[in-house]
């Protein structure tokens, strides 16, 4: 049994996309605008995220300008104004803030938005034709022959395709075909995440603005998202023996309270007024030394997952989606060059990104005392809208 794909032009090759969040949406989105047709199999029954919030910065903003997707974002999107506000964990003590409006649009041409998970999946989705996508489709298998890719699912149905693109996040099936399989390392941190709703949050978490409280061993993140009608909140602390690395894995109210006991009362009333958090660990996962075969590729989380302290996981699988395409629709005849060319555009800048955002764990979970202090004092005098330029004005093409 053979699970359908839309019919494809002759001369151009089969796609199959494993894999239906962001990055996934994002390669079909880029391959339809440039007139090649993908099929997205995905294992879940409809197309949804489960995390939070995310912020978008300007190299994402500008891919779905290009995908024509802009009105439907801005219906939930939350403009930021003020980004990087760094606060000291006892006392809100300002360390360090940075005014958006109009500096982001006059350096990187884009605002910088954030949004739950969601409505930048339902975004991207605008963009995929219904009839490319097949639910349900659990892939337990890929097979790579000589001249083409076998598909096998958990229902026992097969799918043919001349390449196959893993989208299909850190714990993919796609990348055993790429790579041999590695142990992740425990990292010793978690994250925690909840939702609270506009009604209940403290006034200062609504404001457009992007904060960070920074304390020893842990930080916490806040900022509006669903057009204002909520505030994203997650936080990051020790592990100890937690080593669940899911989003659908909870924790209480209270356990989260208490990796926060002495914080600045805004933040503890702030955990208060979420619901049930969220709380997976994070994993440590060395960087692929390649992501292709002749055949097969992989993107976004399948082939750098990182740490979340940059905010740019989604923006990179973005990135991959667009410069996959890209190679694609100039490479259809030679599907090994094309996947090569994809790979040596993306590889180095990702796995930069996976570096810093490691590093950055260390630097925000300082304890109190010299080193911390230094790093307050940097802060004050950082920029990270300029020096980060390398990360927003990134153009993603070949």
């Amino acid at each position: 049994m053979h699970a359908e794909a839309p019919r494809q032009s002759p001369g151009r090759p089969r796609i199959a996309v494993v894999g239906g969040g962001i990055g996934g949406l994002a390669a079909a989105a880029f391959l339809r605008r440039a007139g090649v047709m993908a099929t997205v199999y995905e294992q879940a029954p409809a197309l949804k995220e489960i995390g939070a919030g995310i912020l978008v910065s300007p190299n994402a903003v500008r891919l779905l300008r290009q995908l024509g997707v802009m009105d439907r974002f801005l219906r939930d999107a939350v403009p930021v104004e003020l980004a990087w506000e760094f606060r000291r964990w006892e006392n809100g003590r300002v360390l360090s803030v940075e005014r958006l409006d109009g500096v982001c649009e006059r350096l990187y041409g884009e605002r910088t938005y954030t949004v739950h998970r969601a409505d930048l999946l339902d975004t991207v989705k605008a963009a995929v034709p219904e009839e490319w996508v097949r639910l349900g489709a659990r892939c337990t298998a890929v097979e790579e022959q000589p001249d083409g890719v076998l598909l096998h699912f958990a229902d026992g149905s097969k799918a043919e395709a001349d390449v196959v693109i893993g989208a299909d996040g850190v714990h993919s099936v796609v990348r055993a075909t790429v790579t041999e399989p590695s142990t992740p390392e425990y990292s010793d941190i978690c994250a925690f995440r909840t939702l609270v709703p506009a009604e209940r949050a403290p006034a200062f978490a609504l404001r457009r603005a992007h904060t960070l409280w920074l304390g020893p061993g842990r930080h916490l993140v806040h900022y509006p998202v669903n057009g204002g009608r909520a505030v994203n909140v997650v936080a990051f602390a020790p592990a100890g023996d937690f080593t669940e690395e899911s989003w659908s894995t909870t924790a209480s109210v209270e356990e989260f309270l208490a990796e926060f006991t002495g914080w600045d009362p805004r933040v503890t009333d702030l955990i208060r007024s979420g619901g049930t958090p969220g709380r997976w660990a994070l994993l440590d996962r060395a960087p692929l030394r390649r992501w292709s075969t002749p055949r097969t590729t992989l993107l976004g989380d399948a082939a750098h997952p990182m740490f979340p302290f940059f905010g740019q996981g989604a923006a990179q699988a973005m990135e991959d989606g667009a410069v996959l395409a890209a190679a694609l629709a100039e490479g259809a005849d030679d599907i090994a060059g094309a996947l090569q060319r994809y790979e040596e555009a993306r590889i180095e800048r990702a796995t930069r990104l996976q570096t810093v955002s490691h590093g950055r764990a260390h630097v925000n979970h300082l304890p109190d005392g010299p080193e911390q202090q230094a790093r307050d004092i940097a802060l004050a005098d950082s920029d990270p809208l300029t020096a980060n330029g390398w990360i927003y004005a990134y153009e993603a093409a070949l």
